[in-house]
């Protein structure tokens, strides 16, 4: 019995490894696709190259992506974005974008995927949040100065981040999530890159206008229905009123 639930278990690693793989290629494909694939002049494929790295994602797999974002030789890539508004258990606002090859099977899937997931329903919720630049970053000095490098960049806002919150992020680290105007993403990217930060993730995201407050059991609810989310394979990004 105890082997048996140990390969099962060696078997759900192995898938969630294989599916965290396809979405940073996908990240990687789309980041290509609206950067260029120069990973130096474009600071959102420095970040997803660095992530797939990190995880030993195969770089014969890394540079195809590339290829293909860029639309470099045979193959394109024919992902399609889309975006599912909706709310977790408990009210809390959802955002989920997905990269699909197949809108007519992701779509009906996400939107099962919210009915099954209690009290998880589809509904507009936009307005309900930011819709910004977000570029996460860590800088080698622990006493790094990050409301003086979010103006020098030209940052709207910053806030602190630790290695509990991002594992990317070193611990001893400084770290700091920078929040832009969606337009202005490259050029903070590049301005914190060449005054030794390292970036971590360049994209456009979401900020919730108000986080509800929650017991720890509905923490757990909403935990599981955002996790029920991100196990599905083309789910790209959340973006949730919760921490």
């Amino acid at each position: 019995m105890g082997r048996q639930w140990l390969l099962a278990k060696r078997e759900v690693n192995s898938l969630r490894k294989s599916q965290a793989t396809g979405k940073y290629l996908k990240e990687i494909m789309v980041a290509a696709k609206h950067g260029g694939p120069d990973p130096t002049a474009n600071a959102r494929l420095f970040a997803a190259i660095e992530k797939a790295r990190k995880e030993s994602v195969p770089r014969d797999n890394i540079e195809r992506a590339i290829k293909k974002g860029a639309g470099i030789g045979g193959e394109k890539m024919i992902l399609e974005i889309m975006a599912f508004e909706g709310y977790a258990p408990h009210k809390v606002p959802v955002i989920v974008e997905a990269l699909t090859d197949n809108h007519n099977r992701t779509a009906p899937e996400i939107r099962v995927l919210f009915k099954k997931g209690q009290l998880g329903v589809a509904g507009s919720n936009k307005f309900l949040f930011d819709h910004v630049g977000l570029i996460e970053a860590h800088h080698p000095d622990a006493a790094a100065d990050i409301e003086a490098a979010a103006i020098e960049a030209g940052a709207n806002e910053v806030e602190p981040l630790n290695h509990g919150q991002n594992d990317d992020i070193p611990e001893g680290a400084t770290g700091a999530r920078f929040i832009a105007d969606r337009a202005a993403i490259h050029t903070v990217s590049q301005w914190l890159t060449k005054n030794g930060w390292t970036v971590i993730t360049s994209e456009m995201g979401y900020i919730p206008k108000n986080m509800p407050q929650l017991t720890d059991e509905q923490r757990a609810e909403v935990g599981e229905f955002l996790q029920l989310l991100d196990d599905h394979d083309d789910v790209h990004r959340i973006w949730a009123a919760f921490r």
